[in-house]
């Protein structure tokens, strides 16, 4: 007598974490279970897929309450260790974005510009335990009277720290390659002239949004690893595309969906959490982010099975035709041969660089593994999926 399909629910597979019978692996690891098993066996063997991602994620920054003095101050300035805040919310509240350049950064001034100091940096220097210097001014009120503040703070000392990023995780990305006659510096890095380099940004199979291809399982109230800590989906993130074309089996062939994620800063952890500069671009945030994939059925097993070879992305030229809107692609790889170090365009092989690291995402994901075998973290069922451009009308 044939077996009845797996169906498991959320309330099911966490109370396998909580009585410790759950079988969690990691996205690579699904992708020999599915091929040895198919997708049905392998749903009724595996419970949990974890995954992980650690790469620039420009837009990103973290929401801060820094405290009052006396006489109060409601500030309409707000710098950190010389870099522009946004202070137009509230008395003390500010929010630091990670691309904000430090205020006498000469930027491109002497080309290619260093951006050694940002957003992202300040935010790693919390992590880090340093103190930073928080200058504010103000106009002054009846009820806020005091001008200016200038303190030393730690991030101990903030009431409130959260990182909130309105766009992170982007399932899939361009691979760029230069093609016009001289270096370009962008921020998928230095490209050489006449296609002599290529870089990408992107784990590949373990990266969570191609483990979910169409969002069935992440939305608002996923529980996710984030920077080191426990952190939230809370919406799709801006520019989320999920009409992108995508693969017979539902994986986009370039960029598509993107999630806004925030979480308790003082969770987090500076080895998840880094300023990164950009030569001739800007600075930013490398960040570390992985969900756990729960595996409902056996859609949900094929999906989390997918592996490099099956995931291809567009090769595009920064040099002329992304800033100009040339929608145009020279060529389809997959990341099977991104990984290689090496692609093959117009006969011509190119070496491949990426800008995200595969070790670090293997790393985030067998530590988010681990955090679910040792009871530590449950799934937050989502209380409304991603938007993901399929009849349902989800």
């Amino acid at each position: 007598m044939s077996k009845a399909p797996v169906q498991k629910t959320y309330e099911e597979i966490n109370a396998r974490i909580k009585s410790g019978e759950v079988v969690v692996v990691t996205a690579e690891e699904m992708v020999a279970i599915v091929k040895k098993h198919g997708p049905e066996g392998a749903a009724r063997q595996v419970d949990v897929v974890t995954t992980g991602t650690f790469a620039p994620m420009c837009s990103s920054g973290m929401f801060f309450n820094f405290g009052q003095m006396t006489p109060t101050i409601k500030a309409s300035r707000v710098w950190v260790n010389k870099v522009p805040a946004y202070a137009g919310l509230a008395a003390v509240d500010a929010y630091l974005g990670v691309t904000e350049p430090a205020e006498d950064d000469p930027l491109n001034k002497v080309y290619p510009g260093e951006f050694r100091y940002g957003g992202g940096h300040v935010i790693e220097d919390l992590l880090r335990g340093k103190s930073v210097f928080l200058e504010a001014k103000a106009y002054g009120t009846d009820c806020y009277a005091a001008r200016k503040m200038k303190k030393n703070v730690t991030l101990a000392d903030l009431p409130h720290a959260l990182l909130c990023n309105p766009r992170n995780c982007y399932q899939n990305y361009n691979c760029a390659i230069n093609l016009t006659d001289r270096p370009v510096y962008t921020y998928m890095g230095m490209l050489k002239p006449h296609a002599k380099n290529a870089n990408y940004c992107s784990a590949g199979e373990l990266s969570p949004l191609l483990n979910d291809p169409y969002y069935l399982t992440i939305g608002l109230g996923t529980r996710i690893f984030l920077g080191g800590g426990v952190g939230y989906v809370t919406w799709h993130g801006s520019q989320h595309n999920p009409l992108a074309p995508r693969t017979a089996g539902g994986a986009p062939r370039k960029a598509a969906g993107t999630l806004m994620v925030q979480g308790d800063l003082k969770q987090m952890s500076a080895d998840w959490v880094r300023g990164v500069s950009i030569l001739g671009y800007g600075c930013s945030l490398a960040l570390g982010l992985g969900i756990p994939i729960p595996i409902l059925n056996a859609e949900m097993a094929g999906y989390t099975g997918v592996s490099d070879a099956d995931l291809v992305t567009q090769v595009i030229d920064y040099g002329h035709d992304y800033t100009n809107g040339v929608a145009k692609s020279y060529g389809e790889v997959s990341y099977a041969q991104l990984k290689s170090g090496a692609i093959e365009i117009d006969g011509k092989t190119i070496p491949a660089s990426p800008l995200s690291s595969v070790p670090k995402a293997r790393e985030i994901a067998e530590t988010l593994k681990g955090w679910i075998v040792d009871k530590r973290f449950y799934l937050g069922e989502p209380v409304e999926l991603l938007p993901n451009g399929l009849d349902n009308g989800v």
